[in-house]
């Protein structure tokens, strides 16, 4: 299978990144602006539908209303008016508001509501309406315009859905809303008598058909013009990015795919990268690292070819010190416990680190390692169990870097110095070893003694270290350090 073909290139990932700035950007400032405007209309029709009711209050006849609304409300009118409905007759209400003496007002108040709805651009209905505390029984009609029958006179129609729980006492606040008889903004005045209580309401609605249809057209237009202009914007964002990201990467990674180091090849001949970039940018950083380490690799190809005397040389020094080290008792070098080095081992590769500190050579780290609880262990269960106690924390730490050398240089304490593949990985290998001890001391499958724990300490070497005792020193202190959280742990029971 070609991973490589069906990888996420840097370059795609750079395109669907601007494609979502942008789009997300457009979007989002086309739609605050819509329902910024669409919120500037709808109040302004609310407040235009509250004061038309609130205007339309004042022409009306507080008392005469009050003496109408006692007697509609009636059951001997209401029956007046199921009647006159079943008839088709409006002569019957008509009769019966003439008995009362309340007709001559009646059609005062019809024709001051229709000059008023006739001056009064958008108002579709105004109406005076009583609201009933029951909403199931629903609210009751007062004067309506004088194209409604007179039979709807004391009607109760439910109450609409958007203003279910409204309560009359209190200013009913303004609402657009889509019912029966299509889009309107709604509003009610109060209308007090003489002791402040509320007789009945001025319901004004405000058509708004028109706004919702242009609303629409609006946001369809501005969806067009945004989709256009986010064209644009992403094209030109797109070959930007072309241009100062994909494009020189591009480049540089191609280019690399040429280089090929070996003894004796120059600059040239080695496809060492040499293109023409030139970005004050993090792009022309990592072309000049690349380049730089690419002259590195053939610098070094040929300083190997150029000193293999030197080579030789040291390969016979190695032979003549492995004679001199063979002099040497293998035993003295060793630990008799564990088998690894001991401290007189340790000194000499102190020695040996030293010398490579002086010469400028010198690239190691220091693990320090110290077995937590040994004193308990040896009084609890013996020092046999001491002994393998020390020898497993040993083995683990030889686990984990299979590829230095491990010393005893106390009777419970480990040194191991890093090199090659263990320097490398040094904090991986430290981390999963911590990880292997803390394991270990909390397995209760095992018994007390195999119960391996220890404390580490890691130190790395710089160019500020006079010598190796110094790094050993700060791995000692790191060891140490931890060597107190896990006192403090254990006496916290954790």
């Amino acid at each position: 299978m070609n991973k490589k073909g069906r990888r996420f290139s840097i370059g795609k990932k750079m395109y669907l990144m601007v494609t979502l700035i942008v789009m997300l950007t457009i979007i989002g400032t086309v739609t605050l602006s819509f329902v910024i405007s669409v919120r500037r209309i709808d109040s302004y029709y609310k407040r235009l539908s509250i004061n038309i009711a609130k205007s339309y209050v004042a022409y009306v006849d507080a008392d005469y209303m009050k003496e109408l609304k006692e007697y509609v409300a009636s059951e001997e009118f209401q029956k007046i008016r199921v009647e006159a409905e079943e008839k088709e007759d409006d002569s019957l209400v008509e009769n019966a508001l003439k008995e009362q003496g309340l007709w001559d007002k009646f059609i005062e108040q019809r024709d001051l509501q229709r000059k008023f709805i006739e001056n009064m651009q958008d108002v579709k209905y105004l109406y005076c309406i009583v609201w009933n505390e029951n909403e199931e029984e629903g609210d009751m009609y007062l004067v309506d315009s004088d194209d409604v029958p007179l039979s709807e006179l004391g009607y109760f129609e439910p109450r609409e859905k958007e203003f279910e729980g409204t309560n009359a006492d209190k200013t009913i606040q303004p609402v657009i809303s889509e019912g029966d008889w299509g889009w309107l903004c709604s509003s009610y005045a109060p209308i007090y008598d003489s002791d402040g209580d509320v007789i009945c309401h001025v319901g004004c609605d405000i058509d708004m058909e028109d706004v919702m249809h242009d609303r629409v057209i609006y946001m369809t237009a501005i969806a067009l013009a945004s989709a256009a202009y986010m064209i644009i914007v992403l094209v030109i964002a797109i070959r930007l990015v072309k241009k100062s990201v994909v494009n020189p990467l591009t480049e540089i990674t191609k280019a690399m795919g040429k280089f090929s180091p070996g003894a004796g090849k120059d600059y040239i001949s080695a496809g060492v990268i040499n293109l023409d970039i030139k970005s004050g940018d993090e792009i022309g950083d990592i072309y000049n690292e690349i380049r730089s380490m690419q002259q590195n690799i053939i610098d070094y190809s040929n300083d190997i070819s150029n000193f293999r005397h030197d080579i030789e040389q040291a390969e016979k020094d190695l032979e003549l010190r492995d004679r001199e080290l063979g002099r040497l008792s293998a035993e003295a070098l060793k630990d008799p416990l564990t088998g690894i080095g001991n401290k007189i081992a340790y000194t000499k590769k102190l020695d040996e680190l030293n010398r490579a500190i002086k010469e400028g050579k010198a690239e190691f780290a220091v693990v320090m390692v110290d077995a937590n609880g040994l004193k308990v262990t040896n009084d609890r269960y013996g020092h046999t169990a001491g002994d393998t106690f020390i020898k497993g924390c040993c083995h683990l730490m030889c686990e984990a870097f299979k590829h230095s050398p491990v010393y005893r240089v106390g009777g419970d304490e480990f040194v191991a110095v890093l090199g090659g593949e263990d320097y490398v990985d040094r904090y991986i290998k430290v981390r999963e070893l911590r990880d292997t001890y803390k394991h270990c001391s909390h397995d209760m499958n095992v018994e007390p003694w195999l119960r391996f724990s220890a404390a580490v300490g890691l130190s790395v070497y710089s160019k500020e270290d006079k010598d190796a005792e110094q790094v050993f020193r700060r791995a000692d202190k790191e060891m140490y350090e931890e060597k107190q959280v896990i006192k403090k742990h254990l006496a916290e029971g954790k």
